[in-house]
């Protein structure tokens, strides 16, 4: 195994890997089994890491986390396209996914650093039970009225489940805490990968935290799968038709981070989500 450790989405490049979410970076000659796979992981502590193998006409790709396998993560495929372009130069990657084959593009960033941007599988969008709502708004102590009513509560997907829930208010944001046993059982009563708090400054600027339970981190810096779900999810509830939209994230935890979700007006299309990177030592 050749392991590589890079933050992903960090704010610029003064930042350096003090922002952004770190991910490993894998490379392997045969992709080694679960077990071991989730051995790594818990052992870089990150809350993703990413495996690649070499195929004819790409990457195999698989993510795990400390206690799981997850179906796509966004910051670690935007490491990999970094460590991609480190060792092979600028250009597009074709990853396969265990459900799904995108892109990530390399791409030079100043004099020694590299950014990536990823297209996301297809997005969508579904209502969850009333009662689920319920019991997450509970668990974080939350009521309607701290709710962003224009953007309703959904179980949104670009590569992974994830459930939008939208304040009114910043500060509220930045106050969030959940019981970290039982907000993984709610995560895995939905098949969820993060529960996902927003707050829109503006129409195409957004504050998000993302937690992250039922892999085993408390909380993601940056999450690049959420932010293509968000921008999907954005799209069809015709917020934004299409364009560019921020997600500042990781503030609260003192790891600021910033990602950017491209997308057109295709119902459900891909989403490119990018950033900047930076190696650590």
């Amino acid at each position: 195994m050749d392991i590589m450790k890079i933050s992903a989405f960090t704010p610029d490049a003064a930042q350096g890997a003090a922002g952004g979410n770190p991910a490993g970076v894998v490379f392997v000659d045969s992709m080694p089994d679960e077990a071991r796979m989730l051995s790594v992981a818990s052992g870089l502590g990150y809350s993703e890491t990413a495996f690649l193998l070499p195929l004819d006409d790409g990457w195999r790709v698989r993510y795990f986390a400390p206690r799981q396998e997850v179906p796509f993560c966004g910051h670690a495929t935007i490491a990999l396209g970094a460590a991609l372009g480190r060792r092979f130069g600028a250009g597009i990657y074709p990853l396969a996914l265990n459900h799904a084959r995108i892109t990530v593009e390399a791409m030079a960033a100043g004099d020694t650093g590299w950014a990536a941007a990823l297209q996301s599988p297809p997005t969508r969008t579904r209502l969850l039970p009333d009662g689920y709502i319920r019991a997450v708004l509970d668990e974080f102590g939350l009521t309607a009225a701290d709710l962003d009513h224009r953007l309703p509560v959904r179980l949104i997907h670009g590569g992974a489940n994830h459930m939008v829930v939208a304040l009114a208010s910043r500060r509220r944001l930045s106050q969030l805490g959940y019981h970290f046993a039982r907000g993984a059982a709610l995560q895995a009563e939905q098949s969820l990968v993060t529960f996902s708090f927003i707050h829109a400054e503006t129409d195409t600027r957004f504050h998000a935290r993302n937690f992250f339970a039922i892999g085993g981190a408390y909380e993601d810096p940056a999450t690049g799968a959420a932010a293509a779900a968000l921008a999907g999810y954005l799209r069809e509830i015709h917020w934004l038709e299409a364009g560019m939209i921020e997600i500042v994230q990781g503030e609260d935890m003192g790891r600021p981070s910033l990602i950017r979700a491209t997308f057109d007006a295709e119902p459900g299309g891909s989403v490119r989500v990018a950033g900047l990177t930076a190696p650590i030592a």
